[in-house]
């Protein structure tokens, strides 16, 4: 089973869709850790739903979903390029303590205080350009909930996602209503028809439930699901998980911290070991590695977005 992201384009709808199904991706961002099944069922899900967004990026950078919370599970963060390279982490906790059954508002969002974050960052930014933030509250139960309401107030997109995932697999459907052609007063023009397309594909998708998604491939969901709708189907594109970390982006960082606070934690560590969290990778600065970040007057590339 190759991890894949399949497009469909339904014919007499005007609805695109894709199907998500990650295993050998998820094995590797899982690798360097241990969560508890409640929190590997969500930051799958939110991978997932990562890659159903991420594949209709249309600029050459990254989209990156972050979800901050007050429960057990303080974040979860997913980076996800145009070209569909994926990592994700979760934080939790010092003290956290999750229960086998833990709902998504136990694990993030107890005294209603969580936020959701969408970031949208081009590698190659113009002078004074500035990655695109939405911020969001937890307006939902479920990664998929929150997204699709997310959608819906950002974009004005009528938007519905399936997910599921264990620690094997990860699948998810997405269906999104393209938006109604406008008028020659400028304006939507409503077509019922169109709605009726939409309930009918949306009646068909909500028959999906949990274990089957996880049970059953994608290929065979589309058949069960959509095999009397005329649609086409592009090519797969294959997912696959990077980490863009790097010595010289964990340098930069610690410039930015100040010269000072560097050589208080040398006094007190040593050396410092920098862990990145999201592919296990440990970076190791002696003192005269750190002095010499701050004699060195090569210019340099200024670190990425902060998502660890």
């Amino acid at each position: 089973m190759k991890d894949q992201l399949k497009k469909l384009l339904f014919q007499h709808a005007p609805v695109r869709g894709e199907f998500v199904e990650l295993s050998e991706t998820w094995h590797q961002i899982q690798l360097h850790h241990g969560y508890p099944l409640p929190v590997t069922r969500l930051l799958g899900e939110m991978i997932g739903a990562a890659v159903l967004l991420s594949a209709n990026i249309k600029f050459d950078g990254s989209l990156i979903m972050q979800v901050q919370g007050s429960g057990p599970v303080r974040l979860l963060v997913v980076e996800c390029d145009s070209s569909l390279k994926i990592r994700a982490t979760a934080k939790l906790a010092e003290d956290a303590v999750i229960k086998e059954n833990a709902t998504f508002t136990d694990l993030i969002n107890p005294n209603g205080t969580g936020r959701f974050v969408i970031t949208l960052d081009p590698h190659d930014k113009v002078p004074g350009q500035r990655p695109y933030q939405g911020i969001v509250s937890l307006d939902g139960e479920s990664i998929s909930r929150i997204i699709e309401n997310y959608m819906k107030q950002s974009e004005q997109l009528d938007t519905r996602i399936w997910l599921a995932a264990d620690s094997l697999v990860i699948r998810g459907l997405l269906l999104q209503k393209m938006p109604p052609e406008t008028g020659p007063d400028g304006l939507a023009e409503k077509n019922d028809e169109d709605d009726k397309a939409w309930e009918h594909l949306l009646a068909l998708a909500s028959t999906l439930k949990t274990e089957e998604l996880l049970e059953t491939d994608i290929e065979t969901l589309q058949h069960r699901l959509f095999w009397e709708e005329d649609l086409f189907a592009f090519d797969p594109v294959h997912p696959a998980f990077s980490c863009s970390c790097s010595r010289e982006k964990v340098g930069n960082m610690l410039k930015m911290l100040g010269k000072k606070e560097i050589d208080d934690a040398l006094r007190e560590q040593g050396n410092l070991a920098i862990h990145c969290d999201f592919c296990g990778k440990t970076y190791s600065f002696d003192p005269v590695d750190c002095a010499q970040l701050f004699t060195d007057n090569s210019s340099s590339e200024p670190p990425g977005p902060s998502v660890h």
